[in-house]
Formats: structure tokens, sequence, C-alpha cells
């Protein structure tokens, strides 16, 4: 392992990096920065939490002076990582006197072009980006560096057509960094169509097992916020992130844990940028400790101390699943993904469970209150323990190896209705992507899989 300084970073970088506390460099940086420094194209293949800002904010920081003309351009998928990138940028320049701005949509845009003819950096979303072009306010041709950042997740938002018009007005003469945690056609493109003889750094991204305990429940749908509430009450967790899989059902998650004085905030692309900055400095500062979100919070942001990971609804893949548990077991420290499994999830959690490096073991469900609450649907949750309130056992076969013991079905539809496709508005409010398929899921989870 180098130190930083072997890979030919300046003074003015290292003492800062000291103040931060880095000891040495990931392996992210350690590939990255050299190449970075020497004004290298770069394709990186890393996941969240990989260390990958300090790898290209290096070289915008090492290789270019402030003279007032924007000079670096790094795009993010979202206006929360945009905010993350920016700071952390100015933090590592602030013995050169760079001027970072960051740029997105949901906040005033009159401010932003007061700032923008000081900046050398802007990091921004590709919305607002082009909203500034549009209106001759922000001039790309100057610039001497590019990066995308999370560049899969501006992909999947359907950011690919914004991408593409925005580097066509960057100089042909230029470094470009691409970051991204998966490898797909569309990345294929840009490389070839944006990079000149880039060179390939992949950093596999994998959970230790040895310090991130993964575990799953098999419970009927109206059970899934019992259980939630009981396993908050009983497990000792320091600062918790519950994933959905849409805005609504945050809100409506949120909404309940409230009600029950459980201090829950919602983060999630439908809410105000102030709101959602104001959410996640209490989360980080634990004034907070439980943030319930969509995919949203799950790339790219820097967050510490999360203890726990719930998946109330399961992602559909698990490539998906590592970047949400990736949250926590961070820098050597101890932390539990838990994922609450009902029969619209069967089929997520099968293809999750097919990845042989993720050990999920099934956990017997445990006797809990049963809590009343308002359905979505606006039905009542109707309560089937007895009356002392405690979840009456079922006699369900919950043997992991046997599949021939199927649970009683409920006999009730718990589709959600289609609303699928991507919202993002041409004022550069940028937001995750919608997608609930409405289907009804039958196939229970395969567990001999599971507890590979």
């Amino acid at each position: 392992m180098k130190t930083f300084k072997e890979l030919g970073l300046s003074n003015d970088l290292l003492e800062i990096i000291e103040q931060e506390g880095f000891s040495e460099p990931s392996e992210i940086q350690e590939q990255a920065i050299p190449l970075a420094l020497a004004k290298q194209d770069i394709i990186g293949g890393s996941s969240t939490g990989s260390g990958k800002t300090l790898a290209f904010a290096s070289a915008i920081v090492q290789n270019i002076k402030p003279n007032k003309n924007v000079q670096a351009l790094v795009l993010t998928p979202t206006r929360e990582l945009a905010d993350q990138v920016a700071s952390a940028i100015k933090k590592f320049s602030n013995n050169k006197r760079l001027r970072t701005y960051a740029i997105y949509g949901g906040v005033d845009i009159n401010a932003q072009i007061r700032n923008i003819p000081q900046a050398d950096i802007i990091v921004g979303t590709p919305g607002r980006i082009l909203d500034h072009m549009k209106r001759r306010t922000l001039d790309l041709g100057n610039i001497k560096i590019l990066v995308l950042d999370e560049v899969d997740r501006m992909l999947d938002m359907g950011f690919l057509k914004d991408v593409d018009r925005i580097i066509t007005q960057c100089p042909k003469e230029r470094q470009t960094m691409l970051f991204s945690a998966t490898i797909s056609s569309d990345l294929d493109y840009l490389a070839k169509q944006y990079t000149r003889n880039p060179k390939e750094i992949s950093v596999k991204s994998y959970v230790d097992s040895s310090k991130l305990k993964q575990v799953y429940y098999d419970v009927q749908p109206y059970e899934k916020f019992s259980l939630l509430v009981h396993l908050l009450e009983k497990e000792k967790s320091d600062l918790v992130m519950i994933f959905c899989s849409t805005r609504r059902n945050v809100d409506f998650l949120v909404q309940n844990l409230q009600k029950i004085n459980i201090n829950a905030q919602a983060i999630h692309g439908g809410l105000a940028q102030n709101k959602r900055t104001k959410i996640l400095e209490e989360f980080h500062a634990k004034g907070t400790s439980i943030l319930v979100c969509t995919d949203v919070a799950a790339r790219g942001l820097d967050i510490n101390s999360v203890s726990h990971i719930y998946n109330y609804d399961l992602p559909k893949d698990s490539k998906e699943y590592v970047h949400r548990i990736g949250r926590t077991a961070r820098a050597g420290k101890e932390g539990k993904a838990i994922n609450i499994v009902a029969n619209r999830d069967y089929e997520n959690f099968n293809k999750i469970s097919e990845d042989k490096s993720l050990k999920i073991e099934h956990e017997e469900t445990p006797e809990f209150k049963t809590i009343r609450i308002e359905m979505d649907t606006g039905r009542r949750d109707h309560s089937r323990g007895n009356d002392s309130g405690q979840r009456r056992s079922s006699g369900r076969n919950f043997s992991r190896g046997n599949n021939s013991g199927q649970r009683r079905s409920s006999g009730r539809n718990f589709s959600r209705g289609s609303n699928s496709g991507q919202r993002r508005d041409s004022r550069g409010n940028d937001s995750e992507q919608r997608n609930e398929s409405g289907r009804r899921y039958n196939n229970r989870p395969n567990y001999n899989r599971a507890r590979r």
C-alpha cells in the first residue's frame, strides 16, 4: 500500500488530507490518483463509499489555477451528491483559493446566475446545467477537466441525451473521467465517443461478511410494518436507513412511524431541496436517527455511523442491494442489513439471493405486537393476532430447506398498481426514477440459495 505522498500529491493537498484524518489511500485512490494527476482519461468502476471523490478532486485541485473561468465540470445524478462533492472539493482546495459552486434544480436560479461568473469549478445535475446553457449563463468553452460521477445512476434516470448535449459543448482537448458502479452499453457509448485512450480501473464491489450480518424475515404483507417497529425498538442501533421502492411508500411509512412517536424522516426526490438538505444535516448530526428513503439516497452520499439498513421493499437485483447495504459496516465497523420479505418481494429476493457472494440468513419471525395502521389504499390493516396484541403462531412451515412448506396465502391481492416512468422537469428538478410493477409475486424465497 502506497502513501498519499507516494501517489504524487502536492504538499498543499497532503496537508488538508492529513487534517481530514485520511491515513492511507483506498484502492480506487491508489489506482486513480497517479493517472488523474497525469491528465489521463479514466473509466473507473467503483462502488459508493470507495473514496473516488478524492481520486478525481485531486487532479482538479492540483492541475488548475484560479482565473474566474469555469475550468472543471463535475456532473452528478442528484442534488445531494452535487452538494456533497462540491463541499469535498472546497475542502481539498482550501489552500489554493479555487472557487467551487454547486448548481441544481429546486433552488433560486438567480443566485446561481450571480455566482457562476466567479467559479473555477462547477458541480451540478444535468437538468440545471442545461438550463444555464440555454440561458447562456454558463460557458463550458474553457473546460479542462470533465468528470461524470455515478454515471450508471445518471443513465438509469434517463439523462443520456442531456449528458450527451453537455459534453458536446466542452472543448475536445480536455481530460475526461467517468466513474460508475456498473458497466452498461450506454456507458460504453459515452466512453467511446468522449474519451481518448482511457485507462480502465476496476475496484470490485463486495460485502465483508465478517463485519456485516445479513438476515431476512418472511412475513405476510400486513405484518411488515408491525415487524419493522418491533425490530426498530429491539435492535441496538446507531443511525438507521430504511429503503422503500417508491416515494409513496416512503411517505406512508414515515407518517405511520411518526404516529407512534418514532422519530423518522423521509428523503426522496419529491421533497423541496431545502427540506432534503435540512433532513440530511440532521441525520449527519444525529438529530434524526431514522431515515426512510428511496434509492436516491443509496448512491454516493457519505453518511457515517449507519449501523442498520432495512429493506422494507426489496431492490430489483443484487447490484442495487449491495449499493443499499454498502451504507453500513464501513471503516472497519460492524453493521446489519435486515430484509423484510413478503410475497410481493419474492421474485426480487430470489434474484438477489442468486449472488453467491451474499450470505443472507433466514431468521425466525419473533413475537411482536400488531399495530393497526391506515393502509396506503385507505383500508385498515386487519390484525390477525390474538387479543393480547401478540403475533399468533400460524403453524406455517419456515423450514429453510423444505420448499414444500408453503406459507398460507392471505387471499388478498396486495398489488399497488402500475406507476412507472421517469420524472425530471425541464428546470433541472432532478429526481429518482419511480417504478412500481403492480405485480403480485407468489414465488417463495429460495431458502437454500439464501443460506449459501
